[in-house]
């Protein structure tokens, strides 16, 4: 079951970080890093961020999480976690399949590691394809990609 998550909940924000922490250390490792940035985000980040999180429950258990921010008809996909024991289950799938279609926009887009295969594979599956090319200051390579009808 997908559910919008009330991360200002304390409890959940908790929730959120470790879904966060678990699923980040293995793409730490998948893309060869070791100083990741999301890995330094923490529980009162999440409690006080702007954004809007959904969540896939599996048996009272949250899952997975698709972190995304909405502006003017422009949805941002700003994180997909998934916790490692659910991984190849679709459930990232899923979350992308309900987010595109509750939300009404124009574009969408999302970042990632060069690197991140898996995801990129992912995101083409639903469309989305290569925009973008550069390197930030920590220095991992990132590629943005965007669907919809911007492009």
């Amino acid at each position: 079951m997908i559910k919008k998550l009330d991360h200002s909940n304390e409890d959940v924000a908790k929730q959120i970080f470790t879904v966060f922490q678990n699923a980040y250390k293995i793409e730490a490792q998948l893309i060869g890093v070791v100083d990741f940035p999301p890995l330094l985000r923490g529980v009162k980040d999440i409690e006080n961020s702007t954004t809007r999180f959904y969540g896939f429950i599996d048996n009272e258990c949250l899952a997975a999480v698709i972190e995304i921010t909405i502006e003017d008809q422009h949805l941002g996909i700003d994180s997909l976690t998934v916790e490692p024991h659910y991984f190849r289950q679709g459930i990232a799938r899923k979350l992308i399949n309900y987010v595109l279609e509750l939300i009404d926009f124009s574009e969408a887009i999302v970042e990632t590691a060069v690197v991140n295969l898996p995801a990129i594979k992912l995101y083409k599956q639903h469309g989305f394809v290569e925009c973008k090319r550069w390197t930030p200051s920590h220095g991992i390579e990132k590629l943005a990609m965007s669907v919809g009808s911007a492009l």
